[in-house]
């Protein structure tokens, strides 16, 4: 009331600022006086019945409930009334009412709320879509189980006959287990209301057996009505019930012996009051599953095979082992290869294979039913399976004038069954048993009997029977007779177009004309037909023997079909137009005779005989016609025979005989004939004789009235070989570039083929190094020649190296392949030719360079004499002391210059050090002194002899001027003037010798800083009479190994002078004009080695 009042007071608020705000005070008048209405309305409502529900249960009434208001007491009394109804009003002191069900459709439902103080009137809207359908909870008449199987069965009451109309009820139905009651299965179970109060039946198999746990059962439903438009709901559930089982042992594992199908889940439990400690299947260990108590189990996915005693299942406690056993397998397959037929028409067989095995034994396994449907008769067998697919059989007795059956064979186990059905005509499946008592007797030569016996009862049918004969070295012959049927009794045929004299072996099996399948074949019989009169005369040839004088004839054994018996001899004859010669008899095992006769034309004639008779004669002509065109062929063969072809030939008028050997036998040349009819042109010939690699000849002869003429020789291989040896080789000849080989024919009988060439291979290499690997294979430093003239023996190889080894390979092939190698190692000679003009081009070369060298050198002889030989004055020739020749040859007085010791006369130190090393051998030079103009003539006669003796210093001299030496010190000599007088010369030659009569000049030893240029520049020295240098000082050799050097000179240029000593007792030659080539200093050493010394 307070939320009423609170509204109302809001809406007075709001009706109060629309009016403030409205210009029409009308409208919201209405309108609060509406809203009064509505107030007044609720008021009442909420004092009478408010919140109306409807339920049904079965479709036919409706079961009502409402609420009453607060204020309401217990005398309260309510009046249903429905409108547009007739007699719908309905009074109840309670909140609910039940009312028939409603047409569908809205319908106004008002309840009167009758108290002491005054009435209150309800209306409400009921349709049928705001019904609820809540079926009544079922109720379980019954709960049972089948412990064997651990399956519950169920059975309750639909209570269907309350329903007006068919309904499709859902039944849901849940499976709890232990104690706790765990939901184990949800399962719904569909069924059809039909007016009727129906028993359902229901059953579910436990995976848990119902001795491990205790099961419960409850069950409830849902109506599913197609002409209901509300609400459908599920009932209650029913009140559960329960199946336990009481053990009757302390201990029991279950399932006992179970059966189950490969594949399956399964759980086993063992119910105990002992604590279990493990469980294992087999040699597996299973963990364990804790039911109510001490009982578990143990659960085994996708199990397998098990063997045919089973597969065991242990339980372990502390102090016992309790188990069960299992078995494992398959339903029974499909029979397969049903088949229903009779052997004596008395009986029918049927058969079929059970296909895959089912892996249970004994009283597991699957039994077997044949029924007969058009009969209703059946027959039934159990048979102990084994593992292997062979054939099961069930018998069922034929039955008087039948002869159409409809059998189907059932297979039955503990897993399922199987079934397969066959429709025969018993008549048409008849498979005979085997012939017995089988016998063969003689009509003939040509002709047996043959007879057996057949058990059960045929006379209304016909047999076909098949008889097949065989001989040795013979296609079997298959012969079918028909014969009528009779009971139970033997059977005859005759058998004709027999050989005589011939093995044969028989053997019979039977069917019936309609034929469904051949019985077995009997027991085989030999029989060896009677003799008869040959029916062919032998095959015979004829060779002349080697000399020509005896003709040989030769005849093949007849073969058995021809022989009609045991040949025993054979009778040759011999005739002509004048006489007939005759032999006697000659015994079977020789096939030969020789006759002597000429060269005439005989008719040979050949019969042979056997016990009944002879055979018709065998005649060939002994003449030969010679055959002047003639030309040797070459065949070969394919397969095991060889294939000869030759062209018609019009004057052949019987026959055509072609005849082989082999290449290696010796004369007369025979292995084997053949004859071919007259229009043939071609022949195959074959024989076990012929071997691969054997060269055979073959000759055609062609047949006349006259003889025989050779028409073709043929050698040929039945298949070719590679040759068996290689071609023996030898070097003929070796040159310097080439070798010449020689080689011989490979002999027939290794050749093994027609030889179609040589392929002979070259190259480098030494003994013991080249192997010639890979011949074939192409490679660059083998030299292939591919010799395909057969004719040719030898072969030159040109363009070899000299003096170098070769290995050489020689091998032969044929088409049928390369044969082997042989293999020698050459080395060619020496090339003569290469080795001169190895000789001549050095030679040549030399002779070049040394005529362009003498060329060189005499264009530079100057220059080379100068560089590599100066000039060496000789002292013969040395003006210097000459003497007048008239002063030498008139003057007894006159002497020569004499070595003796002596002192000079004049000593003049130019420089000085203060340190001079000793000197042992001190050199003398002497100064250019002016000679008195007058001196040779002023004593012109006085001769005196003049000594000069070389100085032998070996004091030390001081130096007295230390600050200014460069060089080691020098001692000049002074000259000493000639004590003679020159010889005169002519003008000319003093205008030409500048030194004119210039006396004896000691050698200078000048410092190379100033004495050498001052006596080089100055005129005056040049000149002075005296001793004057060989040379020109300014080509003299700085650097004398001769000459003292200063220990502390730094100069390179030490010393120079003369080249000659002064210790000379001969007159030295002045110096060559100056206008000569001057040296360029080919050095003091290797100029002392071209110098002359003779005097030295």
């Amino acid at each position: 009331m307070m939320d009423i009042y609170l509204c109302l007071r809001r809406s007075f608020r709001m009706v109060g600022d629309i009016r403030m705000k409205t210009i029409s005070n009308f409208r919201w008048l209405l309108a609060t006086f509406v809203l009064l209405y509505l107030m007044n309305q609720v008021n009442s409502q909420k004092k009478g019945a408010h919140d109306l529900k409807c339920i049904t249960n079965n479709l036919q009434l409706w079961d009502c409930s409402w609420k009453a208001s607060s204020g309401t007491g217990h005398g309260t009394i309510y009046e249903v009334c429905i409108e547009n109804r007739s007699h719908s009003c309905y009074r109840s002191e309670k909140t609910n009412i039940k009312i028939p069900a409603l047409s569908p459709g809205n319908h106004e439902i008002i309840i009167n709320s009758l108290h002491d103080f005054g009435s209150f009137k309800s209306k409400f809207i009921l349709n049928e879509k705001d019904i609820s359908l809540i079926p009544d909870t079922p109720e379980v008449l019954s709960l049972s189980a089948d412990f064997s199987t651990s399956t519950l069965y169920l059975k309750w009451n639909d209570k269907g006959s309350v329903f007006p109309r068919h309904s499709n009820v859902i039944w849901e139905i849940k499976i709890l287990r232990k104690e706790s009651m765990e939901l184990v299965k949800l399962k719904t179970h569909n069924t059809t209301l039909n007016g009727k109060d129906t028993v359902h039946h229901w059953s579910w198999a436990s995976d848990l057996p119902l001795e491990c746990a205790t099961h419960y059962v409850g069950i409830r439903c849902y109506i599913d009505s197609l002409h209901f438009s509300g609400r459908k709901e599920w009932s209650d559930w029913s009140p559960v019930k329960n199946i336990s089982w009481t053990p009757d042992s302390q201990t029991e594992v279950f399932p006992q012996d179970k059966v189950i199908l490969v594949g399956s889940d399964i759980t086993f439990c063992c119910v105990s009051k002992e604590k279990v400690v493990s469980a294992q299947i087999g040699q597996t260990d299973c963990p364990l599953i804790h039911l109510d108590g001490e009982n578990v189990a143990i659960r085994i996915h996708n199990i397998s095979v098990s063997a045919s005693s089973g597969t065991n299942v242990v339980f372990s406690t502390q102090d016992s082992i309790l188990g069960t056993v299992i078995f494992v397998g398959y339903p029974p397959d499909i029979p397969q290869k049903l088949n229903c037929e009779t052997r004596d028409l008395k009986e029918i067989i049927c058969s079929w294979n059970p296909g895959r095995p089912t892996a249970l034994m004994g009283p597991r396994g699957t039994s077997y039913t044949l029924f007969e449907s058009f009969s209703g008769k059946y027959v039934r067998s159990k048979r102990v399976e084994v593992p292997t697919n062979e054939s099961y059989q069930l018998f069922f007795q034929m039955l008087p004038s039948q002869e159409i059956y409809n059998f189907t064979l059932n297979a039955r186990n503990l897993l399922g069954q199987s079934e397969s059905t066959i429709l025969v005509n018993i008549t048409e499946k008849v498979y005979l048993h085997t012939p017995t008592s089988f016998k063969v007797k003689d009509i003939n030569a040509t002709a047996v009997i043959l007879s057996w016996r057949l058990s059960g009862s045929f006379a209304k049918i016909n047999l076909l029977c098949q008889i097949e004969i065989s001989k040795t070295n013979s296609v079997q012959e298959l012969r079918n007779v028909t014969i009528k049927g009779v009971e139970n009794s033997g059977y005859l045929t005759a058998v004709g177009k027999l050989n005589p004299y011939t093995m044969y072996t028989f053997r019979i099996r039977c069917s019936t004309e309609t034929f469904w399948k051949w019985s077995k074949w009997s027991n085989e019989k030999q029989h060896l037909t009677t003799e008869a009169i040959p029916s062919k005369g032998p095959d015979t040839w004829r060779e002349w023997s080697s000399d020509g004088k005896n003709l040989i004839i030769y005849w093949k054994p007849l073969p058995m079909n021809e022989a009609n018996g045991k040949i025993l001899s054979y009778n040759v004859s011999c005739s002509s137009d004048e006489e007939t010669q005759s032999l006697s008899e000659i015994p079977d095992p020789q096939h030969k005779a020789e006759i002597e006769v000429d060269r005439n034309d005989y008719i040979i004639s050949v019969v042979a005989k056997n016990s009944v008779g002879s055979s018709p004669p065998s005649k060939i002509a002994s003449m030969e016609i010679p055959n002047d065109d003639l030309k040797t062929e070459h065949a070969v063969g394919k397969g095991k025979g060889i294939l000869l072809r030759w062209y018609h030939n019009p004057n052949v008028s019987c026959d055509y005989v072609i005849k082989w050997c082999n290449s290696s036998q010796s004369k007369p040349c025979l292995m084997d004939w053949k004859k071919v009819p007259s229009n043939s042109t071609e022949a195959l010939i074959e024989s076990d004789q012929f071997r691969p690699g054997v060269r055979y000849h073959f000759f055609l002869y062609g047949c006349r009235n006259q003889g025989y003429q050779l028409l073709r020789y043929i050698i040929g291989y039945i298949e070719e070989l590679a040759p068996l040896v290689a071609p023996n080789f030898t070097v003929e000849d070796t040159s310097a570039d080439s070798i010449l080989v020689k080689w011989e024919d490979i002999p027939v009988e290794e050749l093994r083929g027609f030889l179609r060439g040589y392929l002979f291979y070259f190259e480098k290499g030494e003994r013991d190094t080249s192997k010639m690997r890979g011949l074939e294979s192409g490679r660059s430093d083998v030299k292939v020649k591919n010799i395909t003239d057969t004719s040719q023996k030898t072969l030159r190889i040109a363009d070899l190296q000299g003096k170098t080894s070769y290995h050489l390979v020689l091998r032969a092939y044929t088409d049928g392949g390369m044969g082997p190698e042989k293999s020698m190692f050459v080395v060619t000679k020496e090339n003569s030719v290469g080795l001169i003009i190895a000789i001549l081009i050095p030679v040549a070369v030399a002779v070049i360079v040394g005529v362009v060298t003498s060329i060189l050198c005499y264009r530079k002889r100057e220059w080379i004499k100068e560089t590599f030989y100066p000039d060496i004055p000789n002292p013969e020739n040395c003006k210097a002391l000459q003497f007048q020749k008239s002063v030498c040859e008139g003057s007894s007085a006159l002497k020569t210059l004499e070595m003796n010791p002596c002192t000079p006369n004049n000593v003049e130190v130019l420089e000085t050090r203060s340190t001079v090393p000793k000197i042992e051998d001190t050199e003398i030079i002497s100064p250019v002194a002016e000679r008195p103009e007058d001196s040779s003539d002023a004593e012109p006669e006085n001769h005196v002899v003049v000594s000069y003796c070389p100085p032998i210093i070996e004091e030390e001299i001081p130096n007295p001027v230390a600050d200014e030496a460069v060089g080691t010190s020098q001692v000049i000599y002074i000259d000493i003037q000639s004590m003679y007088q020159p010889q005169a010369k002519p003008e000319e030659e003093q205008e030409n010798d500048p030194v004119g009569g210039a006396g004896y000049k000691p050698q200078l030893h000048l410092p190379i800083s100033s004495t050498v240029e001052d006596i080089a520049a100055g005129g005056d020295v040049d000149e002075t009479a005296g001793y004057r240098p060989q040379a020109n000082v300014n080509t003299w050799n700085l650097v004398s190994p001769d000459s003292p050097r200063s220990t502390d000179s730094n100069s390179e240029v030490v010393s120079f002078g003369s080249p000659c000593s002064i210790n000379s007792r001969q007159f030295l030659i002045p110096p060559k004009d100056e206008d000569s080539p001057k040296s360029n200093g080919g050095g003091w050493s290797f100029t002392n080695f071209f110098q002359n010394k003779p005097n030295d």
